[in-house]
This record gives structure tokens, sequence and C-alpha cells, in this order.
């Protein structure tokens, strides 16, 4: 997702294939069905450079604004809307709620937003693939699937809103049809790593190892020191039995990346290797 791209990897020496998570960046991993809110990610889904609903100082002041201040964002943009600040200043209201803390008011208002904008087919594809971000922030992966749905019918080749939608798919353990969306995702961009890692992860669900194995094999041909990938391919190994080279892969993540999820996901399953299969 734009700034909030949902990585599915998981604790597979809990696990096994079945158990493994798909979280949002930054928040604690959940179990796959995403069952309540996580906190908020530091990366707001901001719009991209283009398209854009709107132009101007105001808008980008509101937006530059929502990063540190939240509060001061909402209170700019309604100001603004006050005295006609229209899509831009909706758009600005609308991701402040999210930046205070309220996924779900904010994913209604991006769908009204989306619906209702007269801008471009691109720059309405972008807002309602924001409010199934929000959607997700809010734990309700079904009406985050209606809204990129939607999305993607505004923009049938975007990659991000396909990969997106993958995402959404596994939270809902639909992995066959995620790994549709990430096919279609590789045909257009066959060089980015981060669907090939969740193509791994969404085809271990499946308990097709041997292919979850060449997708992140291919991610680490991109991205060697992608964290993410090395974790995968970390539970990936477990399960077929490699207990060291498992290892070797989440203490490099840890080394990599010691402050991220995958890192504290490594960290879990090297503390779960150890406790032995009596305790998993």
């Amino acid at each position: 997702m734009r700034n909030l791209i949902l990585i599915g990897l998981g604790v597979a020496a809990a696990a096994g294939l079945g158990g493994a998570a798909w979280w949002v960046r930054e928040p604690a991993p959940q179990a796959v069905g995403v069952a309540a809110a996580p906190p908020l990610p530091d990366n707001l889904p901001l719009p991209p450079e283009m398209p854009r609903l709107a132009d101007g100082a105001d808008y980008d002041r509101c937006l530059s604004l929502l990063r540190d201040d939240p509060d001061e964002a909402m209170r700019f943009a309604q100001a603004w809307d006050a005295t006609g600040g229209g899509d831009g200043a909706r758009h600005c209201i609308a991701l402040a709620l999210l930046g205070l803390g309220e996924p779900d008011r904010a994913a209604d208002r991006l769908e009204r937003l989306g619906s209702s904008s007269r801008a471009s087919s691109l720059a309405r594809a972008a807002v309602f693939g924001q409010a199934s971000q929000a959607w997700m922030m809010a734990g309700d992966p079904n009406r985050a699937f209606a809204a990129v749905t939607i999305a993607l019918t505004l923009a049938p080749q975007d990659v991000e809103l396909l990969v997106d939608r993958s995402v959404v798919l596994a939270s809902m353990q639909r992995y066959r049809e995620s790994i549709e969306d990430l096919d279609s995702a590789l045909a257009l961009e066959p060089d980015r790593a981060e669907a090939w890692v969740l193509r791994a992860a969404a085809l271990r669900h499946l308990e097709r190892v041997d292919q979850a194995f060449v997708a992140v094999e291919r991610a680490l041909v991109l991205t060697p020191d992608n964290p993410e990938a090395l974790l995968e391919r970390g539970i990936l190994r477990q399960l077929r039995g490699d207990v060291t080279g498992a290892r070797n892969d989440w203490q490099r993540a840890i080394q990599l990346a010691p402050d991220s999820m995958a890192a504290d996901l490594a960290a879990q399953n090297i503390q779960l290797n150890e406790l032995g299969p009596q305790r998993r």
C-alpha cells in the first residue's frame, strides 16, 4: 500500500504452515483475519506527487502538517474547508482523522470523497486506495477489499493497488486470489522484490513450499539485504528442516533492521527454536 505496504510473513517455528500473520507495517503482528484495529503506523498514506486531488499552497501546507501534527492539520483543514477549500480540504480532513487514530471515520470520508470528486480517474483511484488502507487499519478487510477493488476499476494496471489488494486478500486467507493479483503486478513490474516476498508467503500458506522458496530467492536476487525476504526464507528453510539456515537468515534480518517488525519476528522464531519442539 502507498507508504503502508503490508508484508505477510509470520512466525513459522510456532505455527508451521497455517499460523503466520499478515500485518500492517508498523503495528504488532496479528492473526490472519485482522480481528482488532492495530496502532497507527508512523507513515500515513499521503497522496503521491501525481495525481493529486488539489494543487496550491494550502493543500501542500495541510499535507505537510499531517505527519508531525495531525491536530494542527485538522484545524487547518477545517478552517480551509469553511472558506471553500473543496476536495483538497476534505482530503486533508480525512487523512488527519487517520493520524488522530480514527481510521474508520477516515476510511468512510475517503470513500465518499473518491465517489464525489471530479478529479481524474487516477487521482480518485489513489483516494480509494487510501480508503482501503484505512479500513485495514480499522480491522475491516472486507471493506478494504471493496475499496481497493473500486480503485482498480479506475486504474486497473496500477501495481501499487494490485499489491495492496493481494495483501487484503491474504488477510482474508484468500491466498490463491492474492497470488493472482501478485502475478498481475509482477507481469507489469517483474523486479518488484516486495511482491515476490508476498507471493512466497501466500504460497507457503497453500503448503507449496518449493514454489515459495523459488519466489523468495527471486526477491533476494533483486534485494539481497531485504529483511522481510530473509525472514520469509528463514521460515521456509525451517519448514524444510534446515534449522541452521533458518537461524542464519533470521539473525541476518535482525542485523540489517534491528528495529523492524521483521527483526521482531525473526527474534521470536529464534527463541521458539531454542525452546525446542515440545514448547512450540
